[in-house]
């Protein structure tokens, strides 16, 4: 298995790997590029978004900056939007539903690294997917942690740290996030 495959399957995997290291650097010319074209050059940054996260749906908008560590990793649904300031560690799958608002300054983190030390210290690493359902609201400054499943229709209030899986249907919010209320969406 080589360290990508490792990687996106959530194994203990060599960030250092040759392949990966390329990866990384890829997304950041990518990246940059968006980042700091003029907003007048719609069609360019389009082009440039499309071979960021080439898996996405239509009407995947961001606001830039942006920031993410592969872009192949990110499955975007139709009418993705993510606001300013976003950072997205898409070393496992990061799957977003259709009609995602993502609001500013908001965190999705997959990496994770080993609790004890000294294999922390070897620099294996290692992720764990995220999945976001349909027509979820993430409010700004906001960090969804590794592993975490978000349900259809959640809300997650602003400032939320969400580490356990949201159920469809609520509104989250706090650190760590847990629910305020029940949505009827009957």
């Amino acid at each position: 298995m080589t360290e990508k495959e490792k990687m996106i399957s959530g194994e203990m995997y060599n960030p250092s790997d040759e392949t990966l290291v390329e990866d990384r650097r890829r997304c950041r010319i990518l990246q940059t590029k968006f980042n700091f074209l003029s907003e007048n050059k719609k069609h360019e940054r389009n082009e440039l978004l499309s071979k960021l996260i080439a898996n996405a749906k239509t009407n995947l908008y961001i606001e830039p900056p942006f920031y993410c560590d592969y872009g192949y990793n990110i499955i975007a649904g139709k009418n993705v939007y993510f606001n300013f300031n976003c950072c997205v560690l898409d070393v496992a799958t990061v799957t977003l539903g259709d009609n995602v608002m993502i609001g500013p300054y908001v965190q999705i983190y997959t990496a994770t690294h080993p609790l004890e030390h000294e294999l922390r210290n070897s620099g294996l690493e290692y992720a764990k997917a995220i999945n976001i359902g349909d027509n979820v609201w993430i409010g700004g400054n906001s960090t969804i942690c590794p592993g975490v499943t978000i349900g259809n229709n959640a809300v997650i209030a602003a400032g939320a740290v969400v580490t356990k899986d949201v159920p469809t249907n609520v509104v989250v919010g706090g650190n760590p996030a847990k629910i305020i209320k029940w949505m009827d969406n009957s």
